[in-house]
């Protein structure tokens, strides 16, 4: 066994005897504990799961060996490490400025991009120089990493250039314009037409940016391997094999993103068909190397290696044939017997290549996300006048409720094309007659909700703060409703719904908002609740249905729809708050193009069929859900 590696070298080459592997067994076994202690002081998030996670190969000392068992352990195979979507950016431009004498400008097209946490701007790459021409259409795309969980600030700024030189301070200023990339692709049809800016007193023109995504990003893979005479690694009966797949890095580093079922008992396993998007295989580049290791599986989670083998997508794809068997060989067994061959030989049996449908083909075809906002107007917040209150409205600094509102909203507005959204309080006690209500508009205006942007819906909140008295209970279930109401007269796949939730405190009607989600499972919806303060959430982390599907009178949802997370793991320790909304956009947001993607495929609905736009606030609540 190679698990842990805590026996001594044999004194010889001879095989052990059934004594001394008794011995390593049972050493393998005592030391486990330990090594699961060390793991939980070290507040590695490590979880064991049958058949499910396992650790990397062991090699090098124990701590490494824990390092990796952590890193593999915490892979997600849906959404962990995938790469993003790369979108090609095209640029146009109309009327520029003309700043030739005897001529029209000659223009040059620079993108620049800005950091999350620096907030720098740096060169991303420039067009080729188009002359005599004040309307060009370049020929030169940017090709960009698209997450949709990021704000992706861009920068375009145009040149007239005069001279060979690559100094712009060299060259005419144009104009340039600001605008993040989920803007250009939340437009119509991903084309965003926008005015030019910079120089004082002129009209600088237009620039026309599209973005198309690219063919290789929405390939999805189908394999299917089998295995002969792998290496037996279970004392008591045959092995429980399994095979990890990594995609290289561009640094020389592997990214695990796919782990097959485990075959029980038995050294000639056939596994199960499985798919994989192309981009999280091989992040579109062919002739990448893929690493595949084969473990022996055991339920206390020192899985055994077996070996690995090394093949690339391009290899892949020649399908079953005399150049996709693959020896499977174990490096350490290899250098210590003379008369090894292998562990082993892996054989790929069928592979097909499927274009499917992605997050961006519905938005390009007109999908809009309608998003809602739901505040915890409890009195357990504290009196908003007060320092000490989670409501409390500081001038210099905005509180966690407005930064966890503008982190997430700052981002799906871009897939909106009104920017009015719905903002709800829940919790407090109304004027004039001091009714309870956990399904009020912060605006007031029972008969239009809305807000205008995320500014509206800051002001709706701060409004809202000196009208209302916070009182309680903690009930979601009537504003979770109240958005599946809408939701449910949307059919055709165009708006998808999401909700998010703001709240300090435990929830008080547990048994009505788990009905509430399984009945808004069937929509076209998705639900972010983001807890704020420090109490403890654990009935929180119950409705993120991320472990088991959340259930209500013995019903299952049918999707999981439900992302929770405390605000206060996000707190940047500096004080960089911007950091901060930053990191909680990217966690709560990362999930909502694949649930929007099972949904409309659980309806079977393509994009083609959704038509290009249709505004929410024309919509009316269904009667029932």
């Amino acid at each position: 066994m190679e698990h842990l590696d805590t026996r001594a070298a044999p004194l010889s080459s001879s095989p052990p005897g059934i004594v001394e592997r008794i011995a390593a067994h049972l050493c393998s076994v005592l030391l486990l504990p330990l090594a699961g202690l060390l793991r939980s002081n070290l507040r590695w998030k490590v979880k064991l799961r049958e058949a499910a996670s396992f650790p990397a190969p062991m090699e090098g000392d124990g701590m490494d060996k824990l390092e990796r068992m952590a890193s593999v352990c915490e892979f997600d195979p849906i959404t962990g490490n995938i790469p993003a979507t790369k979108v090609e950016i095209s640029v146009s431009c109309r009327n520029l400025l003309d700043r030739d004498t005897f001529s029209k400008s000659d223009p040059l097209c620079i993108l620049y991009t800005q950091g999350v946490e620096s907030k720098q701007w740096r060169e991303f790459g420039r067009t080729e120089v188009i002359d005599n021409t004040l309307n060009p259409d370049f020929v030169r795309k940017f090709i960009l990493d698209y997450f949709f969980e990021e704000k992706q600030n861009l920068r375009f700024d145009i040149y007239d250039i005069d001279s060979k030189s690559p100094d712009l301070a060299k060259h005419d200023f144009l104009g340039q314009t600001f605008c993040t990339l989920g803007e250009i692709v939340g437009s119509p049809a991903s084309r965003l037409e926008k005015p030019l800016g910079g120089i004082p007193g002129k009209k600088c023109g237009t620039i026309i940016l599209t973005a198309e995504e690219l063919g290789n990003c929405r390939d999805c893979v189908t394999m299917q391997f089998c295995a002969n005479k792998l290496d037996k690694k279970d004392f008591f009966g045959r092995s429980d094999p399994f095979m990890v797949f990594y995609r290289s890095n561009e640094d020389g580093t592997f990214t695990i993103c796919h782990k097959t079922d485990v075959m029980k008992n038995t050294l000639n396993p056939v596994w199960k068909p499985f798919s994989i998007p192309v981009r999280a295989l091989c992040n579109g580049d062919y002739d990448r190397s893929i690493k595949v290791e084969i473990y022996d599986w055991d339920r206390d989670g020192s899985h055994d290696f077996i070996g690995e083998f090394t093949t690339s997508y391009r290899e892949l794809s020649r399908g079953q044939s005399q150049f996709n068997v693959y020896e499977v060989v174990n490096a350490k067994k290899k250098t210590k017997k003379r008369r090894y061959i292998n562990s082993g030989t892996v054989t790929l049996l069928s592979f097909s290549v499927e274009a499917e449908h992605t997050f961006l083909d519905y938005i390009k075809a007109g999908t809009q996300i309608h998003f809602t906002v739901a505040i915890d107007f409890t009195a357990s917040n504290g009196n908003p006048s007060q320092s000490t209150s989670l409501h409390y409205m500081n001038p210099y600094q905005m509180n966690a409720y407005a930064m966890a509102l503008k982190a997430v909203g700052e981002i799906i507005q871009d897939y909106d094309s009104d920017k009015m959204f719905p903002a709800l309080g829940f919790g407090a006690k109304l004027p004039p007659d001091g009714r309870v209500s956990h399904e009020f508009p912060l605006n007031g205006n029972v008969d239009n909700p809305y807000c205008n942007g995320m500014e509206g819906i800051l002001e709706a909140y701060h409004q809202s703060l000196k009208t209302v008295q916070l009182y309680g209970p903690t009930n979601f279930a009537p504003v979770i409703n109240h958005v599946a109401r809408y939701a449910a007269v949307v059919e055709d796949g165009s708006q998808y719904f999401v909700l998010l939730i703001i709240t300090d405190g435990v929830i008080s009607d547990m048994a009505q908002t788990k009905e509430a989600i399984v009945n808004a499972a069937k929509l076209p919806m998705s639900i972010i609740i983001v807890g704020v303060g420090q109490a403890e959430f654990d009935a929180m982390v119950e409705l993120d249905g991320d472990d088991i599907r959340i259930s209500s009178r013995g019903k299952l949802a049918e999707r999981d729809i439900v992302q929770f997370v405390p605000f206060r793991d996000y707190m940047d320790r500096t004080g960089n708050h911007v950091l901060s909304m930053a990191r909680l956009a990217k966690d709560v947001l990362a999930e909502i193009p694949d649930q929007l993607i099972s949904y409309m495929k659980s309806r079977g609905i393509k994009p083609n069929q959704t038509p290009p736009d249709c505004s929410p606030a024309v919509l009316s609540p269904a009667s029932t859900i």
